[in-house]
């Protein structure tokens, strides 16, 4: 592993403003789950889907076990429309969990029962014009944004005639600027930037005709945004799990836009310290532009798959990103060190030979101090008996 493997970026960028142009909200990823199909049968990759739409290709390794997975989600976030208002617009709640002050102002499709609208969500009050200060003294919460459809609709019976029900899926714009210095801004960056890295990681081993050291399986799932991501299409023979995701760059954080986050620990607990170390490892010997950061308001594919009972050791990385959840904005360097360390991880040897059994004795197990490196900080305390004088004449401490 001691060259560097070339990958397309010109595939990259393109496969992922291709998946913004894809609306999949949480419930509403049929069409992304059959446009990934289609890149991993065009590169001759085998998969296989679940009945929900989540897919695990299939990388054939020099050995079956112990395999590992790398996982991208392909659903994002969204709304859903909960009431046919009587002044003839929609009130929402959010797919996922994100704050409706970065939905106000958005252009969105609803897809009706019959075809499709488009919209515009906007606060209950819009209008300086009508409304003076009171714009900017209305509270920000889901209860205060409605939307305007762009039919003629006056009350809750127009909408209805127009199709539109309750329970009706929406996807928001995403908007997407890719600007001449790197910088990348978009909606929905998390998590279709990362699965375009994983795609292109993919194509970087069948272009140059690599065999992995161990199967891998690239794994998309389609739920993580509400929380169940990779708990489904795992299987036993899968030892080692790696979550690409976006990371946040925010104040008090220690990510970069410009590089790639190896993940230390999240609001599920530690990372698994052999693999999250095995990454920083290849970061630094193969000079990936790297940062290591914990994340505590974050949970990822990763949590799911423990959470379902998968006895496997988990990591995450992701490309550098400001303001998760809203427009957010990564670089070009951010996405190509992503690529370029999940490449690497790929064709990397598995953690502990030994992970190939899920249960076996202790030949082979990892370890992460020795005896000799486990040194007891504590100053031994002295002996209350060797300097304080005792008088036979006190008082107490015999019985009456």
């Amino acid at each position: 592993m001691e060259k560097d493997f070339p990958f397309d970026y010109d595939y990259l960028e393109e496969t992922m403003l291709q998946l913004l142009a894809i609306p999949s909200p949480v419930g509403f990823t049929d069409a992304v789950a059959r446009y990934t199909a289609g890149q991993l049968e065009a590169m001759n990759i085998p998969y296989e889907m679940t009945r929900r739409g989540a897919i695990r290709a299939t990388l054939k390794g020099e050995q079956p076990r112990p395999a590992r997975a790398i996982v991208a989600h392909l659903d994002t976030l969204g709304a859903m429309v909960r009431e046919i208002k009587s002044n003839g617009r929609l009130g929402i709640v959010p797919i996922g969990h994100w704050s409706s002050r970065f939905a106000e102002g958005g252009r969105l499709t609803v897809f009706t029962d019959k075809g499709q609208v488009r919209g515009t969500c906007l606060p209950l009050k819009t209008s300086g014009h009508a409304f003076g200060p009171e714009i900017d003294t209305q509270p920000s919460s889901w209860d205060h944004v409605e939307v305007r459809v762009d039919v003629p609709a006056r009350n809750a019976m127009d909408l209805e005639a127009a199709g539109l029900r309750v329970g009706d899926t929406m996807a928001f714009d995403p908007q997407p600027e890719i600007c001449q210095n790197g910088y990348i801004v978009s909606r929905y960056l998390d998590d279709k930037a990362a699965v375009a890295a994983l795609l292109t990681a993919c194509k970087a081993v069948q272009d140059g005709k690599l065999v992995p050291p161990v199967d891998v399986h690239p794994l998309f799932t389609i739920t993580e945004e509400v929380g169940s991501g990779a708990s489904a299409a795992l299987h036993g023979d899968i030892a080692e799990m790696l979550s690409l995701d976006i990371a946040i760059a925010a104040p008090g954080q220690n990510t970069d836009e410009h590089a790639v986050t190896i993940c230390m620990q999240d609001m599920s607990g530690p990372f698994d310290y052999h693999l999250t170390r095995k990454l920083i490892g290849i970061a630094e010997k193969y000079n990936i532009s790297h940062r290591r950061d914990v994340f505590r308001f974050y949970r990822s594919d990763s949590a799911a798959a423990v959470e379902a009972g998968n006895d496997i050791r988990t990591a995450l990385i992701g490309f550098g990103a400001d303001a998760s959840h809203a427009y957010e904005r990564t670089h070009r360097r951010a996405l190509s060190a992503l690529t370029r360390l999940t490449t690497y991880y790929l064709m990397s040897k598995p953690v502990a030979r030994r992970d190939e059994r899920m249960l076996g004795s202790l030949d082979g197990f990892t370890e992460q101090l020795s005896p000799e490196d486990m040194v007891l900080p504590s100053t031994p305390l002295p002996v209350p008996g060797d300097f304080l004088p005792h008088d036979p004449k006190a008082g107490g401490g015999e019985p009456d």
